[in-house]
């Protein structure tokens, strides 16, 4: 069994669910793909053993904040006749506020072994935690330490895929240790602004787990 954990944050605290999309205005064809489990908490999950799964799916869902209490909000409504303040309130089981998450999901041909660090590369430290937070001023150097192994004499790591923003650069010491180094700019903060880096090791065919950090990047001088 693989499970992807989709990284979720909410800079309120809000609690965040995921649900595959349920109408016309969230997905094309609205049917679930059979190879995969949701978890409310966007955790996904595949254990298919037969060949016969092999192929690409369309995955479709829906990822919504909620209240951890009833709040009420205020808002000013106006038009060209009347102006007005009206208040709504949520409670905890009302979404505040959704957007959608699409991507393909891939089935491989069966690797000889499932063991993480046989064939499926596995993550060692100093390699940061899924869902590790990190904090850093503005023109602040910060260096993520990614170390991976996969033991089978076929099986050397060979890249590292990553996606952050876009003048984070990548360098590698040797066939399993890579280096993310990225410096915000200035034109990068926007008052204390979170941005998500996610990485996978490749090694032949096959790759390991996702995991994903947040980096939020502060002016100490403002």
């Amino acid at each position: 069994q693989r499970n992807i954990s989709l990284l979720t944050f909410d800079p309120d605290g809000d609690h965040v669910q995921c649900r595959h999309g349920s109408n016309s205005n969230e997905c094309y064809t609205c049917t679930p793909p059979s190879v995969l489990s949701l978890s409310s908490s966007c955790s996904l999950s595949f254990s298919p053993t037969s060949s016969s799964y092999e192929g690409s799916y369309a995955v479709q869902l829906m990822m919504e904040d909620f209240p951890r209490q009833t709040i009420t909000m205020t808002y000013y409504y106006y038009n060209s006749y009347s102006s007005t303040y009206k208040t709504t309130s949520k409670s905890s089981s009302s979404s505040m506020s959704r957007i959608p998450i699409q991507f393909v999901f891939k089935v491989d041909p069966a690797a000889p072994s499932c063991t993480a660090g046989e064939y499926l590369p596995r993550f060692l430290p100093p390699t940061p935690e899924h869902g590790a937070q990190f904090f850093i001023d503005v023109n602040e150097m910060i260096e993520i330490n990614i170390r991976a192994e996969a033991t089978q004499s076929d099986q050397r790591i060979t890249e590292l895929l990553f996606s952050g923003p876009f003048n984070m650069t990548k360098s590698s010491s040797g066939s399993g240790y890579f280096t993310l180094r990225w410096t915000p700019s200035f034109s990068q903060y926007d008052d204390d602004e979170t941005h998500p880096i996610c990485f996978t090791v490749q090694a032949k065919s096959v790759s390991s787990e996702l995991r994903c950090v947040l980096v939020t990047v502060s002016n100490s001088e403002s």
